[in-house]
């Protein structure tokens, strides 16, 4: 697959049909409140449908209630066993690289504040959390799981972005394309796969080119299941790279969203940190991760850790050494890790479960079986664009 700015300009135009029809009729009949109210008792895989849910969702429901029918499970569970040996450093990716990523993005940041608020930075770092944490759980494609039905909803969720915001005719479409296009929707797939990969590379993460294919992978599945067009989407990590590559250099830059919501999300972890003599540490591994150019974009503080989060990767590696050579020391990292991951997530949630629902209304001020073997360690593919 070779992209091209004629073929990202084609995937801007284009949304995701199914859901569209469902959000449409819904609004167009006026039961998108009866709609969110039903599908809360709809949280886990399995459940019966209940009754009085609108003809059109329950037909949605039904159609996407499968992964699809090409998933490889071999695949889908050394992704799992890759997310349960690095699951503190994926959260840390997402969290300090992706989350900043997509406010690089000047159009992606305002439909971020329009969607979320500039103040509730929160409630997106949940919802990503949570729904990543679904997708890695053994049972993720199994009745009784939570990630399934999670996905249905975010997809109808992004499909209610496009409608409001092309019907309330507040978004450029001749200048921008669709609102959340194909184009958005596989740039934050690339944010959440191969760019989670990219910043454990860098966190100095010892990952074999199995597991990090692996990873990649699910983020497909993930990809098909939220309406991403799968004759458009990258299938290997070098396609992945000169996709990613393209789209940053066509849309990046800086915006007064992309900058307020960057520092709602940096006061958000100060608040997590105990204490503030580490609070600076926050900033300091976000400009590590994206670099000093986004950084200075979204207005990240200099702070004296910038020099001392360098050594984070050489920490990281004595404590792979350990890992490495101890089946004690590995399980007790795995659950150190499984443990911070829980605390991180239920910090942001508050312990409550995130309910994905279809706004009725925008805001008004828009603007495998075991360890993965460590051999053939995953290096990032080359740069396509200079």
């Amino acid at each position: 697959m070779t992209c091209t700015e004629a073929s990202m300009d084609a995937l801007r135009q284009a949304g995701d049909d199914l859901a569209d029809a469902v959000v449409a009729e819904l609004f167009e009949r006026g039961e998108v409140g009866k709609f969110n109210t039903l599908m809360r008792h709809v949280s886990t895989a399995g459940t019966p449908l209940p009754d009085g849910l609108p003809d059109v969702a329950r037909e949605y429901l039904q159609a996407t209630s499968v992964p699809p029918t090409w998933v490889d499970w071999g695949e889908m569970e050394k992704a799992r066993l890759f997310f349960i040996d690095n699951n503190v450093h994926i959260s840390t990716a997402l969290a300090f690289a992706s989350m900043p990523a997509c406010y690089v993005v000047p159009h992606v940041a305002k439909l971020l504040s329009a969607t979320h608020g500039l103040n509730y930075p929160s409630k997106r770092m949940a919802e990503t959390g949570q729904f990543t944490v679904y997708l890695m759980q053994p049972d993720a494609f199994e009745a009784g799981s939570r990630f399934i039905p999670a996905a249905q909803k975010v997809r109808l969720l992004h499909a209610s972005i496009r409608h409001h915001l092309t019907r309330e005719n507040r978004w450029d479409t001749e200048t921008m394309g669709t609102p959340i296009c194909q184009e958005d929707m596989i740039g934050g797939q690339m944010f959440f796969s191969l760019l989670v990969l990219d910043s454990l590379h860098r966190l100095g993460i010892h990952m074999s080119a199995e597991g990090a294919e692996a990873y990649f992978y699910a983020w497909r599945v993930v990809g098909a299941m939220l309406g991403v067009d799968q004759e458009a989407v990258p299938k290997t990590l070098d396609e992945a790279r000169q996709f990613l590559d393209l789209y940053m250099v066509r849309h990046m830059g800086p915006s007064a969203e992309g900058a307020q919501l960057t520092r709602q999300l940096i006061d958000l972890y100060e608040d997590v940190v105990p204490g503030t003599f580490f609070d600076p540490i926050v900033s300091a591994l976000i400009r590590y991760l994206i670099g000093d150019t986004c950084a200075d974009w979204l207005q990240v503080p200099r702070t004296p850790w910038d020099t001392v989060v360098k050594t984070v990767p050489h920490l990281l590696g004595v404590l792979e050494t350990i890992e490495d050579r101890s089946p004690l020391g590995a399980w007790a990292l795995d659950r150190l890790g499984h443990l911070t991951t829980i605390f991180e997530l239920s910090s942001l949630t508050r312990g409550r479960v995130m309910h994905y629902a279809v706004p009725e209304q925008l805001r008004k001020d828009f603007g495998v079986s075991g360890a993965l073997p460590r051999t053939h360690r995953w290096t990032p593919p080359a740069a396509t664009v200079s």
